[in-house]
């Protein structure tokens, strides 16, 4: 929101500062200023789940106002107070020149797109519906706990494990008596060994946040159906199984009225399903042993095990019981891509590739057939080449990929929860996560091939090669991130 004309963020601006000052949010931005924006985004693919583009808007159209023109250091700088975990950032820069550089411009190189076949993309590289237009631009992607009725109830999860329940989100909050969560200054740790045994290369991970923006949340009707979680996202597989849309179900038969059921962030990260950690080791002839970690409470492993089999056939699995944040297959890519990495790491040592260069190029195929192949410049330039079947949209897939090399480039270097050794998670913010600003991403060149058959998620072979690319980047240290310490 604006503030006497000056960007704020809303959700830490206390409302006793706001008294008798000017608060502008996006729906009071001037029509034709709020629509070129839009189109700028919707054009570029700036914008995926949506969730977080309303504030980014409102930052850059402040921005804009100044009257300095596009500066793409101004931009990433004013980006910092956000975070989008989906877009990889450069899409957003993009659009800012879009919007800034050609103001009077109705156009841009997204118009006249399909949109239905642009969401199909979107849908099949989110695995959720997901709508795309500019209305998702504006806040308008219709998120579950947009659609509650005013009237409805409200619970959010107190520190006992219980639901406190209130007539409006405040009086649940205060029933609740929860303190808000903080970073914390402990280090990452790595709570798994590494198997015994010879091995010319090795790889330790820690507890990963799937930091996905939008909190979980339901409603629904005494014996209705609950809302869905994954309203326009799927939250790289951290809502698959959220238990909100029980609870929503069992206080709404409770209490006997519509009852909507929120987390708040540091919910998520206590309670949501983590990327399991792993200490893994790859033999002189190309074997190996994967341990994962199964914490309490957590979902069969089952599916991690076959993922692994399927990128490494050589390689073993062992789970290993560890006290912990919940641990979930579902996470994007989860066990297939932390095999096909070890597999083509080990690849790239073995036929010299990884010495001098090591930065790639990497090729991975993932399991549904999309292909993807990743190298990484001295530079620091990502150079992304991938084949997924039908394109659909182009705009949608290419946002897609850079995302997937965001995280991918996150994953390796930077993002970890610290965790502490009886299995309480320390870090509750978002800024903790380690997730990459948009100052510290590089650009991103993609290479689409517009292949034969049917469209295949893209962004998952992407996630893995990026990830491996990284990883020789760095000269394959032992552990991930590789840029922080314990």
């Amino acid at each position: 929101m604006w503030v006497d004309g000056a960007a704020r963020v809303a959700c830490v601006t206390p409302a006793r500062r706001v008294n008798g000052r000017r608060v502008t949010t996006l729906k009071g931005l001037d029509p034709p200023v709020r629509a070129r924006w839009a189109r700028a985004f919707s054009a570029l693919g700036a914008s995926q789940c949506g969730f977080c583009t309303p504030g980014i808007v409102m930052r850059l159209a402040a921005l804009e106002g100044r009257g300095a023109g596009f500066d793409e250091q101004a931009v990433c700088r004013a980006l910092t107070a956000h975070l989008c975990r989906c877009t990889g950032w450069r899409t957003i820069v993009e659009a800012a020149a879009l919007a800034m550089s050609e103001p009077g411009s109705r156009a841009g190189p997204g118009s006249g797109r399909d949109l239905q076949a642009a969401a199909r993309r979107a849908e099949i590289e989110g695995g959720a519906g997901q709508r795309v237009g500019e209305d998702v631009v504006l806040g308008d992607g219709g998120f579950a706990d947009d659609t509650a009725p005013v009237a409805a109830l409200v619970a959010v999860a107190g520190s006992d494990g219980t639901w406190a329940v209130g007539e409006t989100l405040l009086a649940a909050q205060r029933a609740a008596r929860r303190v808000q969560g903080r970073h914390s200054s402990a280090g990452l740790r790595h709570p798994l060994e590494l198997p015994p045994g010879e091995f010319v290369l090795t790889l330790r991970t820690t507890f990963v946040e799937p930091a996905y923006l939008e909190p979980d949340s339901s409603w629904c009707e005494p014996g209705g159906e609950p809302a869905t979680p994954l309203a326009n996202g799927g939250a790289f597989g951290g809502k698959l199984h959220s238990p909100l849309p029980a609870a929503a179900r069992a206080l709404a038969d409770r209490h006997g009225r519509t009852t909507r059921v929120l987390w708040s962030r540091q919910d998520v990260v206590r309670h949501g399903p983590k990327r399991p950690p792993i200490a893994a080791g790859v033999r002189a002839d190309g074997s190996g042993v994967i341990r994962v970690a199964r914490t309490p409470g957590s979902p069969d492993l089952g599916p991690w095990q076959q993922a692994v089999g399927a990128a490494a056939p050589g390689f073993a699995v062992e789970e290993v019981a560890v006290a912990g944040p919940p641990v979930s297959p579902d996470i994007r890519a989860a066990g297939w891509a932390e095999a096909a990495v070890l597999r083509a790491a080990f690849e790239a040592r073995v036929s010299g590739e990884a010495e001098g260069r090591g930065a790639g190029p990497v090729t991975i195929v993932s399991p549904g057939g999309a292909r993807a192949t990743v190298a990484i410049g001295a530079d620091g330039v990502v150079s992304v080449e991938v084949s997924a079947g039908e394109v659909l949209d182009q705009v949608v897939l290419r946002s897609y990929v850079i995302g997937a090399v965001h995280q991918a480039l996150g994953w390796v270097r930077r993002e970890g929860i610290a965790v502490a050794e009886d299995g309480t998670v320390l870090d509750l913010t978002i800024r903790s996560f380690g997730i990459l600003p948009a100052r510290d991403m590089p650009p991103v060149e993609v290479s689409v091939v517009d292949a034969e058959g049917p469209a295949r998620r893209a962004g998952d072979a992407v996630l893995a090669a990026t990830a491996a690319a990284a990883w020789l980047a760095a000269g394959l240290p032992p552990a991930w991130p590789v840029e922080r310490g314990g």
